[in-house]
């Protein structure tokens, strides 16, 4: 059954992950997916674990469901093409600067002068019309920026960058919702539109919805800075033989922990009377939960609170994660026989559509797999496609 984007057409040109995970994103829901990419490819071909050379682990799970044409952009004949192919795609997303693409001549205005009705994406470092906007960016660049670097030194005393790509994901989710958003708005309206999502932005307005806390308020009346999350004590908490992850966070929670836990001296602490009680003296929250967690084992603790609704977990692995007996049953984990790569293991798309599932339907494709069907599509000819490759423009696989 085709998934709820299923007639969508989209021009991808993105690299790296932001872009790529949002296109993966939208092909998973059924869009069918164009990836432009330049002849070295997209740069994380070569990055992380590979049977074959361009055909890295990083490449392999930010690019399924996607055909790829090769173009090189800065050759005579490639901007035609792209425009040809324009006339018939709903949406464009692209993650270059803006300066870039209007060096070659793709901007929205390029495209609507061929497709009125399309819905054009620029995500990127930081909006163009501020003084940032012509600086380059990446995930390192945007934590520091954003003030994501600076929760650990809040914590810690020394910033550090988060061990995940959240600036990419997350802003990679806001072009996700961005585009479908302006899908419907066309529906209705019968217009397209330009959307920008810049990292910046997004990764600020992301990081302030818990953190900007006092500064809610004009004069402030407080810090910024969520104050739970701020205690350098908020870990997974030390058990007899491991750790566990426990938090006994609302008054419902607090109570029966403090009545399982043989804690109950704690339910008579006017420090911990209540959450905001308990937010405000946050270090003693989390020490007076610490002392009382190492009594027993990691077992024991989820045996005693995994029928409560006190959220517990264990502490899993990156590798471990792998095992957990959830996404086992749930299905998470798939098999996938690459024509190239041989047996892959993949997420499935983590959202589940009673009426329109999504699915894993391509395999990704090694560079240029698809150049010449893609281009005979446009309407090009096997002249004109064999012309381009000579020309060293695209190439056929």
């Amino acid at each position: 059954m085709a998934g709820p984007l299923a007639g969508v057409k989209i021009l991808e040109l993105t690299a790296v992950v932001l872009g790529p995970w949002a296109c993966q994103i939208l092909a998973d829901m059924g869009a069918e997916v164009i990836k432009i990419e330049p002849p070295y490819g997209d740069s994380n071909r070569s990055l992380g674990a590979s049977r074959n050379p361009g055909m890295a682990a990083l490449y392999l799970t930010c690019n399924r469901n996607k055909r790829s044409l090769m173009l090189d952009l800065k050759k005579p004949g490639a901007r035609e093409a792209v425009m040809k192919i324009a006339r018939d795609v709903d949406i464009v997303i692209h993650n270059n600067r803006p300066q870039v693409m209007t060096k070659l001549g793709l901007e929205y205005k390029d495209f609507k002068e061929v497709n009125d009705r399309i819905i054009y994406c620029g995500t990127y470092g930081y909006g163009k019309d501020g003084p940032y906007g012509e600086k380059g960016a990446l995930d390192d660049s945007i934590q520091a920026i954003s003030g994501i670097a600076w929760l650990t030194n809040m914590v810690l005393g020394e910033p550090r960058y988060l061990p995940t790509i959240v600036c990419d994901k997350t802003t990679a989710l806001n072009v996700v919702y961005a585009v479908t958003a302006a899908l419907y708005s066309r529906e209705k309206t019968g217009q397209g539109q330009e959307i920008e999502v810049p990292m910046f932005e997004s990764m600020v307005y992301y990081n302030m919805a818990e953190h900007l806390w006092g500064q809610t308020f004009d004069p402030a009346i407080g810090t910024a800075g969520y104050k739970r999350l701020m205690s350098y004590h908020r870990k997974p908490y030390k058990t007899k033989d491991g750790y566990i992850a426990i938090l006994p966070y609302l008054d419902a929670h607090w109570h029966k922990f403090c009545t399982l836990a043989g804690r109950e001296d704690l339910l008579d602490d006017a420090r911990f009377a209540t959450l905001a009680d308990r937010v405000a003296n946050i270090d003693d929250t989390y020490e007076e939960t610490a002392k009382t967690m190492v009594h027993r084992t990691t077992q024991e603790w989820l045996d005693m609170f995994g029928a409560t609704s006190v959220p517990t977990n264990a502490v899993n692995t990156l590798d471990g994660i792998i095992d957990d007996p959830h996404l086992k049953e749930v299905g998470f984990w798939q098999e996938l026989d690459h024509p190239t790569e041989g047996k892959l293991r993949m997420t499935r798309f983590p959202v589940n559509f009673s009426g329109t599932p999504a699915e894993n339907r391509r395999h990704q494709p090694v560079l240029g797999e698809h150049s010449t069907e893609i281009l005979l599509e446009a309407g090009l000819s096997q002249q004109e496609i064999d012309a381009m490759v000579a020309a060293g423009v695209t190439r056929q696989v």
